[in-house]
């Protein structure tokens, strides 16, 4: 949490002084956030973070404007299907707004962030990026534009599989097209999974498939697909005579054209009118024969896609946290110069509070975020324990900071007041953006009960959690022993209650709970780790700050009757939303009296 820099016009940005609310006009969301730089700093090689800082920041300065603008003028001028060309035939196309052309052109042309973990030579960097370096990307380009940021993961994700299993001559004839940044040459990927019979439920799928020499035939219909006019789409189908469940369903590859230049057999039934996420195209598809090739085992279909959409889970996590970023950002400014009854509103008691519990969300997420993509590049390169690690990361960061984004999203909607409501401000368009995170890869529920049973009840993931919490905790220069005890006993409880609820299937309505439980644990020792490592590059610990809030706010139940905010939580709040570094002493004090 931070106040906004002096030096980014940021105090009048938007509007002329003395209007009545001015907004993030003319931000550079990456130099606002000094967080980002220092959790890059702590994750990545030196070099590496010296070479995409320049880039970063010219993403964040045109999330903070041109950018931003366009995806206001696509988020009102939604995507049009046409059945029809002009000569009348029948060849279906989408109309998209010139905004969203140019949104496609800086997030797949300029800055290639599909390509960046599955390419070489992105941005002139001659190897592939870590995940890590790619969602800082994601994390500044969705502070402007959030539903480009779906097509931009299931085309990385496309890539990902076709990588991983695909055949060599399919990898020949369609991976460059999927990691292109020449627009010309792109092909964007796509991802059909869900059916009316399932959503979730992936196994009642119907679509059915019937080989026919080197290639299969799919027929059935896909329910909510998003990007519906992507080049290239990875599906599942169930080939003909496997058998049902998940354990039957095979994953297929799907071109939109064919290779004499004609539409392949199927058809968008109609595009989806959506709450939020609006610029983008997503529809239903019916398959009518529809040519597609099997990728990797027909019977590991369903086990390869997986890898897939935890892959999306986490993007959906980072993203949902560039929306909290975001509405933090126009709350802050808003806060920082409306006066209200002959004060500004940020130094008004209840407003400092209400924005300490919105900087809070979003910065629990931010560290979880990217302590979860570092766990996905270690487990990439062959680490075990950091596999396990990331199978209960990746459905407990999905789990929470979606749910978070939403009331984040609505309290700084709150701050603007009447015209946050109002469609020419983009509070709104966040907040209706928001409520996709949680639905998005698996409702709450789903994901909930992925971490715990699956994650905790069937592998045993809960073990590689502990172990690394109990590391970092070792491992957190100048962190006061005291504090690091507490939160090493915070967290055995976390992980015993979690086991607790995974143990019997009567305990499933806990489900939500524990998983909420590990988060917050996690992300408090998390933010203590940080702020030893911060606190030695550059003398402040105010993260450490973050992580008693976190106990204090988002785990120790309180008592109703008592007030809410002591002396002590009045200091730690006018530390968190100042601009002064604070030192490893002061921050020792304040922990102490928790």
């Amino acid at each position: 949490m931070h106040r906004l820099n002096k030096h980014d016009d940021v105090t009048i940005a938007g509007a002329p002084p003395g209007l009545l609310a001015p907004d993030t006009t003319g931000m550079n969301f990456y130099r606002a956030d000094p967080a980002l730089t220092d959790l890059l700093r702590i994750h990545l090689p030196d070099r590496l973070f010296r070479h995409i800082e320049p880039h970063l920041d010219r993403l964040g300065a045109l999330a903070g404007g041109h950018l931003d603008e366009c995806a206001r003028l696509a988020d009102r001028h939604v995507p049009v299907l046409h059945q029809r060309d002009r000569f009348g035939r029948d060849v279906q196309w989408i109309e998209y707004h010139p905004a969203y052309r140019e949104l496609e052109r800086a997030a797949f042309g300029e800055f290639g962030i599909h390509a960046m973990s599955v390419r070489k030579g992105i941005l002139g960097w001659p190897d592939k990026y870590p995940v890590v370096a790619k969602h800082a990307f994601t994390f500044l380009f969705n502070q402007a534009e959030f539903g480009l940021g779906c097509p931009i993961n299931v085309t990385d994700g496309c890539a990902k599989l076709l990588a991983n299993f695909g055949s060599e001559a399919l990898k020949t004839r369609y991976l460059d097209g999927l990691t292109q940044t020449d627009m010309d040459r792109l092909t964007q990927g796509g991802q059909f999974m869900t059916e009316k019979e399932g959503g979730s439920d992936v196994g009642k799928l119907t679509t059915s498939a019937v080989q026919e020499g080197d290639h299969w035939r799919l027929s059935g219909e896909k329910w909510f697909c998003s990007n519906a006019d992507a080049q290239v789409v990875m599906l599942l189908a169930r080939p003909q005579g496997a058998p049902g469940g998940t354990r039957g369903v095979g994953l297929f590859l799907m071109p939109r054209w064919l290779d004499d230049g004609s539409l392949n057999h199927y058809r968008i039934v109609r595009l989806k009118d959506k709450l939020g996420t609006r610029s983008m195209a997503s529809g239903e598809i019916k398959l009518e024969g529809a040519i597609a090739y099997a990728v990797g085992k027909l019977d590991r279909g369903f086990v390869q896609m997986a890898e897939m959409v935890n892959s999306s889970r986490l993007s959906n996590g980072v993203k949902s946290t560039a929306l909290m970023r975001r509405a933090y950002h126009d709350a802050m400014t808003v806060a920082q110069n409306r006066v209200v009854f002959g004060s500004r509103i940020i130094d008004l008691p209840l407003a400092r509070r209400q924005l300490m519990k919105i900087g809070l969300a979003t910065e629990q997420a931010l560290s979880m975020s990217f302590v979860t993509a570092d766990a996905l590049d270690r487990a990439e390169a062959g680490s075990q324990d950091a596999a396990a690690l990331l199978r209960i990361l990746t459905p407990t960061l999905k789990f929470r900071a979606t749910r978070d984004a939403r009331k984040v999203c609505g309290d700084a909607l709150e701050m603007r007041g009447g015209i946050g409501y109002i469609e020419e401000f983009a509070t709104s368009r966040l907040l209706r953006d928001a409520h996709l995170g949680s639905i998005w890869e698996g409702t709450g529920n789903i994901v909930a009960l992925d971490a715990l049973r699956r994650a905790v009840g069937r592998h045993g993931a809960e073990a590689a959690l502990a172990a690394d919490l109990h590391a970092r905790l070792d491992d957190s220069p100048g962190v006061p022993q005291a504090w690091r005890g507490h939160l090493r006993d915070l967290t055995d409880r976390a992980i015993g209650f979690a086991r607790e609820v995974a143990a019997r299937t009567d305990n499933e309505a806990d489900a939500r709970r524990a998983t909420s439980l590990l988060y917050h644990v996690a992300s408090a020792v998390v933010l203590a780790w940080e702020g030893g490592r911060i606190h030695q590059m550059r003398g402040d610990a105010r993260r450490l700050l973050l992580s008693r809030l976190v106990i204090d706010h988002r785990i120790m139940a309180s008592d109703p009757f008592r007030l809410a905010e002591n002396a002590t939580q009045r200091v730690i709040t006018d530390h968190l939303l100042g601009e002064r570094a604070v030192g490893m002493a002061e921050v020792g004090e304040l922990l102490s009296a928790a």
